[in-house]
């Protein structure tokens, strides 16, 4: 459709084609998003949506061109998504949690995994290369619309941050995960031997990945210090893509190194600001990358009569939809339980952990890269589709386990403590409503102020002062 406008406008260079495409991806993305938020939906639902819609099994408004020459966006994305996961790894908040939240998520995590590989593989009979690579991706979940609902409601307590933690730590558990499932299923379609080597092998690379991640963060600290805002952006920018291209020179995802990086970062440096300068920059880059994803949504051979295996790819992606569900919920009460976490943590934990969006997509995209063909294809077909799905019901069940666990409430005495005198006798309403004000303004982030407002606020307090001083002057001799 959109060849046929350029012949029409005689636009034929492909750099007005790609520029243009870029341009109505970016616009489209924006646009859907003023609908989906009078929806209550996260934009990564818009932007899936939108590619989809705009793509080649519907409007075809994007060439093919512009989509195979974007095949760089799953690496740039993922590695800005690391990154920004990264800063959640504080070493104080890691100790204070314990042992823990570690085997609350290897629980929901590997359950997840191990019963829609079970599912999958023995339940529908599908290639192991196949199942192992898709039951892989049944651990990951979506920080970035975790976070979101977390935001909107201002949640907080021991649930969100294990709910935090938790989150954080499944994407590695979901990245290893990948790694040990890619390498299978490599061998599994080359026809080579199984052997414990190309298992070990990428969990090598990884490890090394994650040392070269490490040494990249160090690097940006000594860096950045005393840079101002626009050389600290560029900077880290420079770097995040040359980590990149190190990790796909050699077949490894950036995931993992990129979280690193972001880790040793913010544990040297309790450096906020950079992060918050790379979420003002990456909404672009991450729009681009969800709406690229949806314009390779093959929706033909979802909704189509073929089958995968024995099976319309419809109901292969229903089965995982629905079973990674029950592993994810399962897990995450057997893992609270065993822990001895909170009643709220393990009945309502699991309802929190059910979107699945950012790492998952682009995990699918460099599976379907590496596995190729019709499997390839189904794999991210059947990853786009469940995510727009777990994003649409998600984020509801994620406020629903905030609310249950009492995260969050529409009452200020439900979120602050019952404020007592010395004696631990309850203070009357009007004291209690002002210690809890007190207490609100002690929480809200202390606004940093630079030396020329520093300077106008001294000088405008001395002219007050001033003024002050000349009208009781001026009122002594009148009398």
């Amino acid at each position: 459709m959109l060849n046929g406008l350029y012949a029409k406008l005689n636009v034929s260079t492909p750099v007005a084609v790609v520029i243009i495409a870029l341009s109505l991806m970016l616009m489209c993305g924006f646009l859907m998003t003023r609908l989906t938020k009078k929806l209550k939906l996260p934009n990564v639902t818009a932007y899936i949506v939108t590619g989809i819609l705009i793509g080649p099994f519907v409007l075809d408004l994007i060439p093919r061109r512009v989509i195979d020459g974007t095949a760089f966006l799953p690496d740039i994305a993922l590695a800005f998504i690391a990154f920004s996961t990264g800063e959640f790894f504080r070493v104080d908040a890691l100790k204070k949690s314990g042992w823990g939240v570690i085997v609350v998520t290897l629980l929901e995590s590997l359950l997840a995994s191990l019963l829609v590989f079970i599912a999958v593989f023995w339940g529908l009979g599908l290639p192991l290369a196949f199942s192992v690579v898709i039951a892989a991706l049944a651990a990951a979940t979506a920080p970035a619309s975790t976070m979101m609902t977390i935001r909107q409601t201002g949640a907080k307590g021991v649930f969100v941050d294990t709910l935090l933690q938790v989150v954080a730590l499944d994407d590695i558990v979901g990245l290893v995960a990948y790694s040990i499932a890619i390498s299978i299923a490599v061998s599994a379609t080359s026809g080579m031997p199984f052997s414990v080597s190309t298992v070990v092998l990428p969990l090598l690379r990884n490890l090394a990945a994650v040392a070269l991640g490490a040494g990249f963060g160090l690097v940006m600290k000594g860096i950045l210090t005393h840079r101002n805002t626009d050389n600290r952006l560029i900077v880290s920018i420079a770097l995040l893509f040359a980590f990149c291209g190190v990790c796909a020179a050699f077949g490894i995802s950036p995931l993992l190194g990129c979280m690193a990086m972001g880790t040793v970062y913010i544990n040297t440096t309790d450096d906020t600001r950079l992060f918050r300068q790379l979420g003002y920059f990456s909404p672009p880059i991450l729009l681009l990358f969800f709406v690229r994803s949806g314009l390779s949504f093959d929706l033909g051979a979802l909704v189509s009569t073929g089958t995968f295996g024995r099976w319309p790819l419809l109901a292969v992606g229903v089965v995982y939809f629905v079973v990674r569900i029950l592993g994810k919920y399962c897990g995450a009460f057997f893992g609270a339980a065993v822990t001895h976490k909170d009643s709220s943590i393990r009945n309502y934990l699991g309802l929190a952990l059910i979107p699945q969006a950012g790492v998952a997509i682009g995990l699918a995209a460099l599976g379907a890269r590496t596995l190729g063909g019709e499997m390839g294809r189904a794999l991210e077909t059947i990853i786009l589709a469940s995510s727009v799905l777990y994003e649409l019901i998600g984020p509801a069940c994620g406020k629903l386990s905030l609310y249950l666990s009492h995260s969050y409430s529409d009452k200020l005495e439900d979120v602050t403590e019952t404020p007592t005198d010395e004696a631990g006798k309850p203070l009357d309403p009007v004291e209690a409503l002002i210690c809890r004000i007190q207490t609100i303004q002690k929480e809200l982030p202390q606004r940093e102020i630079d030396e020329n407002e520093q300077a106008f606020t001294e000088a405008a307090e001395h002219f007050n002062s001033m003024q002050h001083v000349y009208r009781n002057q001026r009122h002594i001799f009148r009398r």
